[in-house]
């Protein structure tokens, strides 16, 4: 199918520019999520920022610091204070109860995070946001495919933002999307990614290079037709985890629920330091001297980043959540190029490494052999 769609592609000679590829991918994905308008672009940042920049965000705009770092470069690169808010630790999506207190006269928006594809309180952050009149934008970049109360993540808050990058489920060797049900937006956000083109000749606002190029877009149109297998096969995985680790003391996995459409794309663990007698880190250090390319994920949190940390040196003082869960998760391999087997080995390793069933090691070494080809994590774009 990939092939066939570049073959035409090239005998077309059009290679980008909003080419028919595009425009039948941008059709699938409004059916698929059930939004009016979805502008495909080369990343979901360029699209993050396009957002940004088309819902006329200014001053600040209220952000989880507990989330890959692009969200917040994207106010930062425009001149936009992101203010960090503490998350929930149960879902480690960003605190609708935290928000309101940090809301100045400066604030003109909230962007949230669908955190592992499962989707925040978007009746909270509405009501807050319609109160306060401020501009909800959701970076869904975990949760393409997932949906909340029987709604499809997409339709949520002025706009949401996908993540096609290779890291993904669901990918398009490189792009990303803002979908949305808002008109203006959507007007404004397909001129802004083309420089503020209206025609030929006639540029009508500041824009830039945001276009999503035709052969990502033949490679989104070809993922659509695994999207299934890919979401049954992240679903197993998951299931398999659970059952090897739902009942081990001081390690919660987080869990997905069955009742609504999801992704399954992370498997998410919080190691309790005072419960395991282990530290994450230490814990990290034993899988990948296994060859298990586990991973901490968003840590320190974008306050300890830069230029965050030189700005806001205080950060730290109201994000105690973010800091704590920031410093027990770990983020385990999953996808289609791990099998079952695959799974139960680093379950095994994690069961040793915490003192437990150590002989359940030893049985997997002297019937399958350690994994002969490092277990590959996903990674956050």
């Amino acid at each position: 199918m990939l092939l066939e769609l570049v073959e035409g592609m090239l005998d077309r000679a059009w290679l980008s520019n909003a080419g028919p590829l595009v425009e039948d991918f941008e059709g699938r994905i409004r059916e698929y999520v059930g939004v009016k308008h979805c502008v495909c672009m080369c990343n979901a940042t360029i699209a993050l920022e396009i957002a940004i920049r088309a819902a006329h965000l200014e001053g600040e705009v209220i952000v989880p610091s507990f989330t890959f770092v692009a969200t917040a470069h994207a106010l930062q690169w425009q001149r936009i204070t992101p203010v960090f808010c503490d998350i929930d630790p149960g879902t480690h999506c960003i605190d609708p109860l935290k928000i309101e207190a940090m809301i100045t006269p400066r604030t003109t928006g909230i962007i949230a995070v669908h955190l592992w594809g499962r989707p925040c309180n978007v009746e909270l952050l509405d009501n807050i946001a319609k109160r306060h009149h401020l501009t909800l934008i959701y970076d869904a970049a975990h949760a393409f495919g997932c949906s909340h109360k029987g709604k499809m993540v997409g339709g949520f808050g002025d706009a949401e933002i996908f993540s096609f990058h290779a890291t993904k489920f669901f990918n398009t060797f490189e792009g990303g999307a803002a979908v949305t049900n808002d008109d203006r937006l959507a007007d404004e956000m397909r001129l802004m990614r083309n420089f503020g083109f209206a025609g030929y000749d006639n540029v009508v606002c500041v824009g830039t290079n945001g276009k999503m190029s035709e052969v990502s877009a033949a490679m989104g149109i070809t993922s659509f037709d695994s999207i299934g297998e890919f979401v049954a096969t992240n679903r197993r995985n998951f299931h398999v985890y659970r059952a090897c680790l739902e009942d081990v003391p001081g390690v919660r996995l987080l869990q997905y629920d069955d009742n609504e459409r999801q992704n399954y794309q992370y498997i998410v663990l919080e190691i309790e330091e005072n419960t395991t007698g282990l530290q994450r880190d230490d814990l990290i250090a034993v899988l990948q001297a296994e060859n298990v390319l586990a991973r901490r994920y968003f840590w320190p949190g974008c306050h300890r980043m830069e230029p965050y940390k030189s700005l806001f040196p205080d950060a730290g003082s109201v994000l105690r959540e973010t800091e704590i869960v920031a410093d027990k998760v770990i983020v385990l391999p999953t996808g289609t190029a791990v099998n079952s087997l695959d799974i139960e080995k680093i379950c095994a390793i994690i069961l040793e490494a915490l003192g437990q069933k150590a002989s359940i090691r030893a049985l997997l070494r002297t019937t399958h052999g350690a994994p002969a080809h490092p277990i590959l994590s996903d990674l956050h774009e």
